[in-house]
């Protein structure tokens, strides 16, 4: 699986800019009042339908747009795909955030390049983390989606272009693909796997390169569309 360009690092002067996109008012207010309360992060615009939040994406060009799965207009996947998909020139990161947690719309969402994939039962904390995860360019799922989604061990990849099998990733490359699906960062594989940062970059890069994606977000939807399917 191949993604689009990766979306171009922000001004790290600035806070983050964010677009928040859901069709309840009183949920766009509540997340208005928790990241403007951060010193890091501003919300530039609100939409309360899918079609407003990709013109206005495309016009205010924020840093992250916050969106939910069901809306009017577009739902949260479309926006996604039109926003951050794997044919879009310019993307913009796209966080879900929604009370829907069904798996395929998990992957989906990954898929088409979605930076995470929160429910906003999870509380305010994992909300302001999932925002700060995106913009250093890792993927934070909630944990109960990430438990489910992780229970089947990462298979071998897939084919590759043209039919030819990739080379298969190594037991640690394996287990490194699956910790960044989990949302670890590389200091954080490194601790739990007793190896230094450098070395698991270096996996990340090999693995990322078997499996013909472009970041770690198409990393962690690889695993997940993989995990899903049933053994041969």
């Amino acid at each position: 699986m191949t993604t689009g360009p990766t979306p171009s690092v922000p001004n790290p002067t600035g806070p983050t800019r964010i677009l928040l996109a859901d069709d309840q008012d009183d949920v766009r207010s509540g997340f208005r009042l928790i990241l403007g309360s951060q010193p890091d992060m501003t919300v530039v615009g609100e939409a309360a339908d899918g079609l407003a939040a990709v013109e206005l994406a495309r016009e205010l060009r924020p840093d992250l747009v916050v969106a939910d799965i069901r809306m009017p207009g577009l739902d949260g996947l479309e926006v996604t795909r039109r926003l951050a998909g794997p044919e879009v020139a310019d993307p913009v990161r796209v966080l879900i955030v929604t009370t829907f947690d069904h798996d395929d719309q998990v992957r989906t969402a990954l898929r088409d390049g979605a930076c995470g994939f929160l429910l906003k039962r999870s509380g305010p904390g994992l909300l302001i983390e999932g925002v700060r995860a995106a913009m250093a360019g890792d993927v934070l799922i909630s944990p109960q989606l990430t438990v489910r989604l992780l229970r089947a061990p990462a298979p071998a990849p897939a084919p590759g272009p043209r039919g030819r099998a990739q080379p298969p990733l190594t037991p640690r490359e394996a287990e490194v693909v699956r910790l960044v699906a989990e949302g670890l960062t590389n200091a954080e594989i490194g601790a739990a796997l007793f190896i230094s940062a450098g070395t698991v970059k270096t996996h990340v890069a090999n693995a990322q390169a078997k499996l013909g994606v472009r970041n770690r977000v198409a990393m962690a939807a690889w695993h997940f569309d993989r995990s899903a399917r049933p053994s041969p």
